[in-house]
Parts: C-alpha cells; sequence; structure tokens
C-alpha cells in the first residue's frame, strides 16, 4: 500500500511504509499483537481530515481510537469488507464515535460499542443500514467486525472486537471489516465487569442507552470505558504495478 498524500520527508515515509508492513504482518501472522516494543513511533492523524471521496476511493483506511485505557489503531481493509469499511469511515468523518462506550464488553470474548453519546447523532446514523459483505476474512482475535440483526442487511453503527478467535461468527454474516493493528494491550484492559444487558448481565439496556445517551451511563454505568476521540492517522491505495 501507498499513502495517497505526498510527503517531502524521507522518514515520514518509511515511517508509513513500516505501519502498514506492520499491518500486513499482523493479518499473515493472525490477527492483531500486543508487542509494543518493535513497533515504529505512532503517526500524527491527518489535520484536516480527508476528503470523503478520497476515503471512498481507499484501498485500506487507519484509524486510531483514543480511550480512556489509552490508544489502539485499527486498519480498515477494502478487500476484506468493501461496504462495511466503507461505513465505518464515514462515521469516523462525521465524529460519530467520539464519546461513545464500550457498553458490551465480555472478557475472553469481544468489546462492543456504537450508541453515540448524543442521543441525535444515534437517530441519524443507526437507521442508515448497509447491506451485508461477503465474509472473506475469519473473526480472529484482534479483528473488527459490525454487529448485527437476525435479518440480513441490518448493519449500521455497531462494532465489537474479537478478544479471541472466534470463528463460528463466520458461517453466521459476520464479516470481519479490520484489525488492531496497534494497542491490542489496550483493548485488553477495556472494563468488562458490567456484562451482558440485565437479565444476563448488570450492563445497560441498548434501547436506554440510545433514548438517553452518555447521561444514563455517566449516571448508572461509570466504570464503562469510553472513545475519548476516532480520527483517521492515514489513508491508503493500492498499489499500482
Amino acid at each position: 500500500m501507498t499513502s495517497s498524500e505526498s510527503l517531502p520527508r524521507t522518514a515520514s515515509r518509511l515511517a508509513i511504509v513500516l505501519t502498514a508492513l506492520l499491518a500486513a504482518a499482523c493479518a499473515r501472522g493472525g490477527g492483531a499483537t500486543s508487542d509494543l516494543t518493535r513497533m515504529p513511533a505512532p503517526l500524527p492523524v491527518m489535520a484536516p481530515p480527508p476528503d470523503p471521496s478520497v476515503l471512498a476511493a481507499a484501498d485500506s483506511v487507519l484509524v486510531r481510537f483514543a480511550t480512556t485505557r489509552g490508544d489502539f489503531e485499527v486498519m480498515l481493509r477494502k478487500s476484506w469488507a468493501p461496504r462495511g469499511a466503507e461505513r465505518v469511515g464515514a462515521l469516523v468523518l462525521a465524529n460519530y464515535y467520539d464519546g461513545a462506550r464500550f457498553f458490551r464488553a465480555l472478557k475472553g470474548f469481544v468489546v462492543q460499542w456504537g450508541i453515540a453519546a448524543d442521543t441525535a447523532m444515534t437517530r441519524t446514523w443507526s437507521g442508515r443500514r448497509i447491506a451485508d459483505d461477503t465474509v472473506r476474512h475469519s473473526n480472529r482475535r484482534g479483528t473488527v467486525t459490525f454487529g448485527a440483526g437476525a435479518e440480513p442487511n441490518t448493519r449500521s453503527v455497531h462494532l465489537f472486537i474479537n478478544l479471541r478467535d472466534n470463528a463460528r461468527l463466520d458461517a453466521t454474516r459476520f464479516a470481519p471489516v479490520g484489525e488492531v493493528v496497534r494497542g491490542m494491550d489496550v483493548v485488553d484492559q477495556l472494563y468488562t465487569g458490567y456484562g451482558e444487558a440485565a437479565p444476563a448481565g448488570r450492563g445497560p439496556s441498548q434501547r436506554d442507552m440510545a433514548q438517553q445517551g452518555e447521561a444514563l451511563l455517566a449516571k448508572d454505568f461509570p466504570l464503562l470505558d469510553q472513545i475519548r476521540t476516532a480520527r483517521i492517522v492515514r489513508v491508503y491505495s493500492a498499489v499500482t504495478p
């Protein structure tokens, strides 16, 4: 992959190449990694953010999630799930995930988010469903996948990270859209104490969250970790022979 922007310095080019190579190595090796000792320094986020048309044409997009536990980075891969990867990029451009909580965090299984802190934002985006993608990559540890309803073509805003290999999800339309390429150790530390929503656990009701937003979670579920910002770091295009 090559960066879509012009970089005047060789050091900047090298940093992007190293990041891309690391992401590719993660994919070949079975998913995300928590070995931070061999990783290049994080790249700055894109300022200003890319134009939506650039994002739509991208092959892969690197997104940084700054959370209350630290930062992790996700490489969205259109070769895995073109519709899903493009939707996540659009949500990040809209700042949809800023302030959102990891409301369904199940130790050793998944961590899920997608209900916005602002109820108006949730209403705007949750009804914009997209068609399913073919499952082209397994739900291995560290992969990022859309949550969906029982019916086909119900993906909209919900995402989850697989905390373990969940290959059984592959047969049920859960197509990974990308993978954590930096900071999986941060993901592993996200608070899981509430578990599922009642009655299976002590977690929040998704219906109540959609209606009350951050006000409900700050009051009744304050230990849930939160996304401070989600920002695009780099946009990559396919290598031309």
